[in-house]
């Protein structure tokens, strides 16, 4: 069974930081004061969290990440509709991620474009993308335009 919970601004993150310590080396940091998190456990293991938070006049989407053992169950794409679900229930007007330029299509299948980038951007690392608050799709993905697209690849 699928499970999903959120941790609003300054709440103990302890359930959800083995997740991100295991997917990026790293726990809790500034930014978790001012974020909301999601965990979602698979089977009452924890399987994979994210994060949102508003600044300059946009949400922002980070640290979205799955256990290893766990990938390829399609629980990524459930934590990036979670977040968007609750940027749209704040009526966000955009969406801002900065991912690894080889993660590009998983964010891309829900209708993230490329902004023009910076430095870092240019030379390869990082890409920022951007989903306007009125291109939330959350019940299919935009490379298909179906509902309930049973094959998101």
């Amino acid at each position: 069974m699928i499970e999903g919970k959120w941790y609003p601004q300054g709440s103990d993150l302890s359930t959800l930081l083995p997740v991100r310590q295991a997917v990026f080396g790293r726990g809790a940091d500034a930014l978790d004061q001012e974020s909301w998190n999601v965990l979602v456990w698979q089977d009452s293991v924890p399987a994979a969290t994210g994060r949102l938070w508003w600044r300059d006049g946009a949400f922002h989407i980070g640290d979205i990440g799955v256990v290893p053992s766990l990938r390829g169950q399609r629980i990524g794409d459930l934590t990036l509709r979670l977040l968007l679900f609750k940027a749209q229930s704040h009526f966000a007007r955009e969406v801002r991620l900065r991912c690894a330029r080889d993660l590009c299509g998983f964010f891309a299948r829900l209708g993230f474009e490329e902004t023009a980038g910076d430095s870092a951007q240019a030379a390869g690392e990082e890409v920022e993308m951007l989903l306007p608050g009125d291109k939330i799709l959350l019940d299919g993905c935009a490379a298909c335009k179906k509902e309930n697209c049973p094959s998101r690849t």
